[in-house]
């Protein structure tokens, strides 16, 4: 199901990161392919933050769309 909605909401949840973390680039953002666990793994890897925080991260961006 969160794939399914990170998929059909790419586009706008790709602007939305990139807003809010100018440090990734879109090429790192397009490589994810919008799958949530390689999206959390490079938001994890890039920002310092647990899993637990990215998770909850997406989740509310994802809502907020």
């Amino acid at each position: 199901m969160d794939d399914d909605r990170i998929t059909g909401k790419w586009t706008e949840l790709k602007g939305r990161l990139r807003e809010t973390y100018g440090e990734l680039t879109d090429n790192e953002l397009e490589e994810t392919k919008g799958e949530r666990q390689k999206l959390e793994g490079l938001l994890q890897q890039r920002l310092g933050k647990t899993k637990d925080d990215i998770r909850e991260t997406v989740d509310r961006m994802l809502e907020s769309l």
